[in-house]
């Protein structure tokens, strides 16, 4: 247990807690029964408890490594922008307009969120040809790079948590672990690892693989021309704040909304299922984020289609509808014992069990 946590939130843990701390679980999908499996923490598999390898917990500090003049100059420059239109844009001038700015950031949301994350990089579902393609549609909207790139990344990120080997390791402090990693070379060990990640799903996934090759124009078509294209012909807006609007407001919203589950929740929250690891539970980000701050429960339980302990968030929702007319399906969680477990041996003492079970008797 963390120092922070004083003597006096320590409670008596019930008998079950007698299990080894290093047994995990998957689901077994035999007549909707979980079972728990045994495993240790350093096995290499899609279903691990904070897939980590523990002789990989290194991290140097700062490190020395070539900037991207070009990134930091683009990513400025929008942020600047950003600031003197967020200040000049009349909102209320045409509501739908504005309305448009907040459905054009929940659509390029849930393509992250249930498309390149849930889908693809942890396939906590499975997704039919139909769903497949929607959610490319979706996340090309999100102007982020393409899905190969953005999956490889975040299997490396959760194989090497807050590691040097983390893309954005949260170790290096906030600003990195937001936007400063895409600002300058990768460390040689996030290069390293990358390459030994299995990526031959992503290629033989056809949908998948069509939009890694025609990344760049699914960008221009979705993440720009249709998104201004519709309020100018849709319902007589201008052009130019047609253009401000999405290029500039949406745009910047929607990527800090995204970056901020790779900084905001790897720093302040609660940790009511692993104490010891980086990520929390924050509400913020988990309305900001579609439902991804469930950031510490999603570390423990990355194989979770819900991301949350509880179905809590838009895209969970996104994926249950889906999954009632046929789209998406073998949906994989935890057993509520296996996460009850957990939670009370290896967390930090703010799960609600806690305040449900009685104090020992003096």
């Amino acid at each position: 247990m963390n120092s922070r946590f004083s003597n006096s939130k320590i409670k008596m843990a019930p008998n079950i807690l007698s299990i080894d701390s290093k047994i995990l679980t998957k689901k077994k999908f035999q007549n909707e029964e979980f079972s728990i499996i045994e495993k240790t923490t350093d096995e290499n598999d899609e279903n691990d408890v904070q897939n980590r390898s523990e002789s990989y917990i290194k991290s140097e500090g700062w490190f020395k490594t070539e900037l991207k003049w070009k990134n930091i100059i683009t990513i400025s420059l929008f942020h600047l922008c950003f600031v003197y239109v967020f200040f000049t844009f009349k909102f209320f001038e045409n509501l739908k307009t504005t309305a448009w700015i907040y459905g054009m950031i929940l659509i390029g949301g849930i393509g992250v969120t249930a498309g390149a994350h849930r889908l693809w990089t942890h396939k906590a579902y499975k997704a039919k040809w139909q769903l497949r393609i929607i959610l490319v549609v979706l996340y090309a909207s999100t102007g982020m790079n393409d899905i190969f790139e953005w999956v490889r990344d975040h299997r490396v990120h959760h194989k090497y948590t807050d590691t040097d080997a983390d893309p954005h390791n949260s170790n290096r402090g906030f600003f990195f672990s937001h936007v400063g990693w895409l600002m300058m070379k990768k460390h040689p060990d996030v290069i390293r690892k990358g390459r030994h990640v299995d990526m031959s799903d992503i290629l033989a996934d056809p949908i998948a693989a069509f939009s890694v090759k025609y990344f760049l124009i699914l960008k221009i078509i979705f993440t720009f021309l249709l998104p201004v294209m519709l309020p100018v012909y849709g319902w007589n807006e201008t052009w130019y704040r047609a253009f401000v609007s999405q290029i500039i407001l949406r745009y910047v919203l929607l990527l800090n909304f995204i970056w901020c589950v790779n900084s905001v929740a790897h720093i302040w929250g609660s940790r009511p299922y692993d104490a010891h690891i980086n990520p929390t539970e924050n509400q913020w980000v988990n309305f900001v984020a579609a439902g991804e701050g469930s950031h510490n429960y999603h570390h423990v339980f990355p194989w979770d289609y819900k991301t949350s302990e509880f179905c809590n968030s838009t895209t969970t929702d996104f994926i249950n509808f889906f999954a009632k007319i046929g789209w998406a399906y073998d949906l994989k969680e935890p057993s509520q014992e296996l996460v009850k477990i957990v939670a009370i041996k290896k967390g930090d003492g703010s799960h609600p069990l806690w305040n449900a079970m009685p104090y020992p008797a003096s």
